[in-house]
């Protein structure tokens, strides 16, 4: 079992992968959370696998959190689009096994 932790900065209007596809293992729980004040509305997609964002989860508002886990969650690249204006500070969570 291995367990990967990553804090990346997206500068505003960018967007980047946050967790790469798995090589070797299977992806069994990741966790992305947006580094903001809750008290403040910033607007993040998470899309998975797909770089133009034409299908995507909401991290807004107070709720800035998101997480999967079991056996069949999504095993490709997971990408961050920070729509916000301003720079924010991500970090995600993996275990593979």
């Amino acid at each position: 079992m291995v367990q990967t932790l990553i804090s990346k900065t997206i500068l505003a209007g960018q967007k980047l992968v946050l967790l790469g596809k798995p090589i070797v293992s299977n992806r069994v729980f990741f966790s992305i959370r947006a580094l903001a004040d809750d008290a403040t509305w910033y607007k993040s997609l998470v899309s998975f696998g797909d770089p133009l964002f034409r299908s995507f989860f909401v991290l807004n508002g107070p709720g800035k959190y998101f997480e999967a886990r079991g056996e069949g969650i999504f095993q490709g690249d997971i990408w961050v689009y920070n729509q916000s204006e301003y720079d924010l500070e991500y970090t995600a969570t993996e275990i593979l096994i």
